[in-house]
């Protein structure tokens, strides 16, 4: 079996290359010409062709040699990299994160995340994943993603979960719709006289349980006239005049042509939550560094709505 070339080889043949003089090249790396003439001797019977044309005063490349000298400058570098890369790793300053998040925690405290791991984190890689709450908790427990942000998930064996984010319920409904001229905030006990869009049950639990609770503590049994899986598509549905909708406050950034947003009377601020979920002892350093990142750790609140 042949040999293998050597690191020290690569950089003798380097070093020959670029300076075209043997005793240049060994000034260079500190040693003398006789053992870097024997390297770069072995690292060409290693190839099994002639890297250099060699002279009484300069060397020159051979067109292998001209073809090798990249990849040997690569492999060079790549070398050198690699502790770096490997204590960077260990640290949490290098690696991978694959985060998954929902259509509205996007909009609220997935870009904070971005700008802290391009801050501080300058070199990890994110692989971001549009995903429902309850897909989040299954990709994490099989691995396919190191930390989510959802809603509803309660801690366990398996997943911790930190709160990153609270908000109010708010009202969304066609521009000129009845609701809109109030110039106060609608009680649900209004709101349950008109068509209501919904949440699915399965799809969109979180804000199924959450709606319908908030009208059932109220009395008011409402009308609904469709039930959707996301916030958009029910946003959609109110733009095209087919009733109302109650969604999370962030959802008022979302700007549709026939889109107006109010607040609703005597709901409290703080009934929507997200939270970020990874799953307990996982092993991934730049997760812990993320963790570890300040803005990770506050619980942020949505401010006023938009004007109409």
């Amino acid at each position: 079996m042949r040999d293998r070339f050597t690191l020290d080889q690569l950089r003798g043949f380097v070093a020959v290359a670029e300076e075209r003089h043997f005793g240049r090249a060994a000034d260079r790396l500190n040693m003398t010409q006789p053992p870097l003439s024997r390297q770069i001797q072995r690292l060409e019977r290693t190839l099994d062709v002639e890297l250099l044309h060699r002279a009484s005063r300069t060397v020159q490349l051979t067109p292998a040699g001209d073809a090798f000298l990249a990849d040997a400058r690569r492999m060079l570098g790549l070398a050198d990299a690699a502790p770096l890369t490997a204590r960077s790793a260990a640290r949490g300053t290098a690696g991978a994160l694959r985060i998954g998040f929902t259509a509205v925690s996007a909009l609220t405290v997935l870009g904070t995340w971005i700008k802290a791991v391009k801050l501080n984190m300058p070199e990890v890689e994110l692989t971001l994943t549009e995903m429902v709450s309850r897909d989040q908790v299954e990709a994490l427990r099989t691995d396919r993603l190191h930390v989510g942000l959802a809603r509803g998930v309660p801690a366990s064996d398996l997943i911790s979960a930190r709160r990153v984010h609270v908000e109010s319920l708010i009202l969304a409904c066609p521009r000129h719709h009845p609701l809109a001229g109030l110039r106060r905030p609608p009680s649900l006990a209004e709101i349950g006289r008109h068509d209501v869009v919904g949440y699915a049950p399965i799809a969109a639990r979180y804000l199924y349980e959450l709606v319908v609770t908030c009208f059932r503590e109220a009395g008011v049994e409402p009308r609904y006239v469709q039930h959707v899986d996301q916030v958009h598509s029910l946003l959609a549905l109110v733009n095209a005049g087919l009733g109302v909708g109650i969604v999370p406050r962030s959802a008022s950034r979302l700007r549709l042509p026939n889109l107006a947003f109010t607040e609703i009377d005597a709901l409290r601020p703080d009934l929507v939550e997200t939270h970020c979920l990874w799953r307990t002892g996982h092993g991934n350093p730049a997760l812990d560094a993320l963790l570890a990142v300040p803005e990770t750790h506050a619980v942020t609140l949505d401010g006023p709505l938009p004007p109409a």
